[in-house]
């Protein structure tokens, strides 16, 4: 299995495992060299930084046959951008939809917006992808091939730059972060606990200090 994190973190997302493209929330410039050779794009939730409706929108009218995967609340989102809904497969959480080449699972993932992972299987190959959660509890993975789950802060350095903020009398917007975001600490014990030897993971959505 191949994969190409494009770009992580607040200021965009996209990630190519294979011939899909996970997450669209960068402009269309980034995706140059990979927008061809995509089967499929799978998204998650409606925030820009993982949704861009001017890349989605080109993306449509550069490939008009391209796919894209989605639950119910991204659908009209879609339309808006200008996919047709014959392009549109809508998914359900915990449903497996094959592919020919590849078949995926949609995961709900809980944040202030609805929201899902994916897992992914390419023959005896595995892959879990989750990121924008605040828990992945009551969610296994044990033996997967591949794990692409953010870590967004460190817990203890979050709380010493809330209270800092807090004591300035500035806005600290971490805590939306710390509420809405899976710790480094909760994605090592949730890897801990379902990655074997032969599994790799692969760290997204890091916390990134605005100015």
């Amino acid at each position: 299995m191949t994969y190409d994190v494009i770009s992580t973190g607040s200021k965009g997302n996209a990630v190519v495992i294979n011939d899909i493209l996970i997450d669209c929330g960068v402009p269309f410039k980034k995706l140059t060299k990979v927008f061809k050779c995509i089967k499929l794009v799978l998204l998650t939730h409606e925030h820009s930084d993982h949704f861009r409706a001017s890349t989605i929108k080109r993306l449509a009218k550069e490939r008009p046959t391209l796919r894209f995967g989605c639950c119910k609340w991204l659908v009209k989102r879609l339309v808006d951008c200008g996919v047709s809904p014959s392009q549109i497969d809508v998914l359900e959480i915990g449903t497996r939809y094959d592919y020919k080449q590849f078949a995926v699972v949609p995961v709900k993932l809980y944040h202030d917006v609805p929201n899902c992972g994916y897992r992914l299987y390419f023959g005896r190959v595995r892959a879990f992808y989750a990121t924008d959660t605040r828990t992945l509890e009551g969610i296994t993975a044990k033996g997967y091939d591949y794990y692409f789950v953010e870590a967004n802060y460190i817990t203890d350095e979050m709380k010493q730059r809330i209270k800092e903020k807090q004591d300035n009398g500035e806005f600290a917007y971490e805590l939306r972060a710390m509420n809405e975001h899976l710790s480094k600490e909760q994605a090592e014990n949730w890897i801990y606990e379902n990655m074997t030897q032969k599994g790799k993971y692969i760290f997204l959505h890091g916390h990134i200090d605005e100015a």
